[in-house]
């Protein structure tokens, strides 16, 4: 988020927005649309999620003649991360973007959230949550003016050095020591 670069008092109840996706955990979507449109130039306006093992390991792809070029995951709830990292670790998952969400069902099924008297999640309180967040105009981080600002600001343009230094990572493989963790999966 890029509110800890606002004053609160620029911020007025109007200026609510939202990224796209349907849920608050929607990442995906939004990050989905635009490698689509920077990578590929098509534009993407409805995505589609194909569950695979659960509701809660889903798949989208895009593809570009006849071949799928980007391949995306939500995973949400510790059993469905537990047989991501395992596939990872077996070079079996293959996918370019994936969404982690610890709560079965995503964050606003939580357990910080409202529950029933018998424990059980309020499944019309989260419809409703959901209905209220899907309500929320959508703006694109790109259209934002203090996004914009920042970029000219701090970072020295779009395409500066800068930006390649702070926001790109470059990745390695970790040789395996006596000292790391070992987290059996």
């Amino acid at each position: 988020s890029f509110c800890c670069f606002l004053r609160f008092d620029e911020i007025k109840e109007g200026d609510v927005v939202r990224h796209d996706g349907k849920r608050s955990d929607g990442y995906l979507e939004h990050i989905f649309k635009h490698a689509a449109k920077e990578l590929f130039g098509m534009d993407v306006k409805e995505i589609t999620y194909k569950a695979l093992k659960n509701k809660d390991f889903q798949e989208v792809t895009l593809e570009k003649d006849g071949e799928t070029v980007l391949r995306f995951a939500a995973t949400y709830g510790f059993r469905n991360i537990q047989n991501m990292v395992l596939k990872l670790k077996k070079g079996k998952f293959l996918y370019h973007f994936v969404e982690v969400l610890a709560c079965p069902g995503g964050c606003l099924n939580g357990k910080g959230q409202a529950q029933t008297e018998d424990g059980k999640p309020d499944k019309a309180l989260l419809h409703q949550m959901e209905e209220v967040y899907a309500a929320i105009p959508v703006r694109l981080p790109e259209t934002n003016m203090h996004v914009q600002k920042m970029y000219q600001d701090w970072l020295e343009g779009m395409d500066s050095k800068k930006v390649q230094e702070t926001l790109h990572t470059k990745y390695s493989a970790v040789n395996q020591t006596a000292s790391n963790l070992d987290i059996k999966w």
